[in-house]
């Protein structure tokens, strides 16, 4: 059995204005389920030697924001921030030692904006950049399970839960799992479900460290960081290359069906991809 977390950054509802957060990002890390408990001891480790000397703080969680806000903030309040980006730096790297993978989607909510009129699908809003992104994901990690991981393996995604989105979540995966043609159904994910700790669980807090600096790195790409210190922008590129290697895909996959026909060209004109050659461009 394979946990694929889903956790986002840059959500604001139904609004596509893109103001401060002009890129939305579903996504999160996989684990087989062998493996997470070996990563939650490893997890804890280097959250241990971050604050070394001193114990970890009592009800320590990892918030990115917080981590990698200007100054720090919450349990980082006050803490150098070059100590802080390695800290990132060390647990995305986590990632890659535990051989996890990292499945994501990235949606420009200006080119959303422009790409989609919300009547595409009968079961949700194409015009929510969540919904959008989690039918995506939905398929994504289907194919991934069935095609890369063996034909007994099945995968279960569990979601950081979002209140205002819950009714839809359910359609959309009532839709993909049985109201679709057998031949199209969602089989390889055999459960959808809430994480049980939402955020106190390491497997969502690196889920969120994730999004977060893919959101960042995309944007900075995008030509939206311009204004940003280029030693932020750099960092961010760093961890991308970090993240990159872990990808379980680069390219976009195309949803099979009559029902998708006029979804797949909405997520193709919003979704957001590094450039090309963008290890040179960033001298990485």
């Amino acid at each position: 059995m394979h946990f694929f977390y889903l956790d986002e950054a840059g959500c604001t509802g139904a609004d596509i204005n893109p103001g401060q957060q002009p890129i939305f990002v579903l996504g999160g890390i996989s684990v087989r389920d062998e493996g997470w408990v070996q990563t939650t001891r490893e997890f804890e480790g280097v959250i241990t030697q971050y604050f070394d000397p001193d114990p970890v703080p009592a009800g320590f969680e990892l918030h990115t924001n917080e981590l990698l806000s200007p100054n720090g903030e919450g349990f980082f309040q006050g803490h150098e921030r070059e100590r802080r980006n390695q800290l990132a730096l060390d647990l995305l790297g986590l990632i890659a030692q535990r051989m996890h993978h990292i499945h994501y989607v990235a949606l420009s909510k200006t080119a959303l904006h422009e790409a989609a009129e919300g009547t595409e699908h009968n079961t949700f809003d194409c015009r929510v950049p969540y919904l959008l992104a989690f039918d995506y994901m939905t398929t994504v990690i289907n194919e991934h399970v069935k095609s890369r991981l063996g034909r007994s393996a099945r995968g279960i995604i569990i979601i950081d839960e979002k209140e205002q989105f819950e009714d839809d979540v359910a359609s959309i995966t009532r839709f993909r799992r049985f109201e679709v043609v057998q031949a199209q159904r969602v089989k390889h994910v055999v459960e959808f479900s809430y994480s049980i700790d939402s955020r106190k669980h390491p497997m969502i807090q690196m889920s969120d460290l994730v999004v977060f600096c893919l959101k960042k790195f995309l944007e900075v790409d995008q030509g939206h960081g311009d204004a940003w210190p280029e030693a932020a922008r750099l960092f961010f590129a760093r961890c991308y290359d970090r993240i990159h290697p872990r990808l379980i895909r680069t390219n976009l996959i195309a949803q099979a069906g009559l029902h998708a026909r006029r979804v797949n060209p909405v997520v193709r004109a919003a979704a957001v991809l590094p450039r090309r050659a963008w290890r040179a461009h960033y001298g990485l």
